[in-house]
């Protein structure tokens, strides 16, 4: 029908053609959204496959570099030592990674594409969960590589399968809730070097003030304190305890509550900027 057709029609036949009484459509669910969003991330590491770099060749290193130049030292043996050491050196080597989350984020700022991604008629959250959601995949690269590389060192977890699956699930989930904490840095940050600076600044002394390479008993006691309340310690804590098949309950209890609390205080904040953001 042409458009004088339309102009001389009744308004029956003008609906039929033009369709303005159809149903509108069902908008998409938050979940299907965000996934969406994430597979946008890993689109992203499909043509730009150097980001793997962080979760591929840094598990490596960490884990080679504590062992060999540790391992004499504290434990008498790199035998010893690597019992002791890989359920930590898995939670430092993704703990560290997170950090990157907020770098992708700021980069996307930079860009407008979030400006766009605003205008969108979709749940709000979507775009930051998306992009935590592909991040949650290379957090499971970088598990597979050390816990393999753990293996073949001579790492033997008394909890089994069970146990190394279970450390690697609360592990994500630990590490998808602190990434909000970057999140939120991405949107209060004006460039990618200040995200890192603030990042690097943070993740150091909560990785390396912890249990994760030595038994907080031989710190001094000031230390200790710090040690104690670290939530990386805590976190290190419960995933030994899986591994070895003797999981203590309150340090579960306490590494969610942490989980809990990074996303109820920093979730917010971070939307609350989003939203705000020109």
């Amino acid at each position: 029908m042409t458009t004088t057709d339309v102009s001389t029609a009744s308004p029956t036949a003008v609906a039929d053609v033009l369709r303005i009484d159809a149903p509108r459509p069902t908008p998409p669910s938050w979940l299907s959204t965000s996934l969406s969003f994430g597979w946008r991330a890993l689109l992203k590491i499909k043509h730009v496959p150097e980001q793997l770099f962080d979760v591929t060749m840094f598990p490596i290193m960490f884990t080679l570099m504590f062992t060999y130049l540790f391992g004499g030292a504290l434990a008498g043996s790199t035998d010893a030592y690597v019992q002791f050491l890989i359920p930590g050196i898995l939670v430092q080597t993704v703990v560290m990674i997170t950090m990157y989350t907020g770098l992708t984020l700021n980069k996307d700022i930079e860009k407008g594409v979030f400006d766009r991604f605003r205008s969108l008629p979709i749940w709000r959250p979507a775009p930051l969960v998306g992009a935590l959601f592909g991040d949650v995949v290379r957090y499971t690269i970088a598990s597979i590589i050390v816990m393999v590389l753990g293996l073949i060192l001579g790492f033997r977890p008394d909890g089994g399968l069970v146990g190394v699956v279970a450390s690697i699930a609360l592990l994500l989930l630990f590490s998808f809730s602190m990434s909000w904490i970057w999140t939120m840095f991405a949107m209060l940050m004006r460039t990618e070097q200040a995200v890192m600076g603030v990042s690097m600044f943070i993740l150091f002394p909560l990785t390396f003030a912890s249990n994760i390479f030595v038994d907080p008993a031989t710190m001094p006691g000031w230390l200790q304190s710090f040690v104690n309340v670290n939530p990386i310690s805590s976190l290190v804590t419960t995933i030994r305890g899986l591994m070895a098949g003797s999981l203590e309950l309150d340090q579960l209890t306490l590494v969610l509550g942490w989980c809990a609390g990074f996303v109820v205080v920093f979730g917010p904040l971070t939307m609350r900027l989003y939203n705000r953001k020109s």
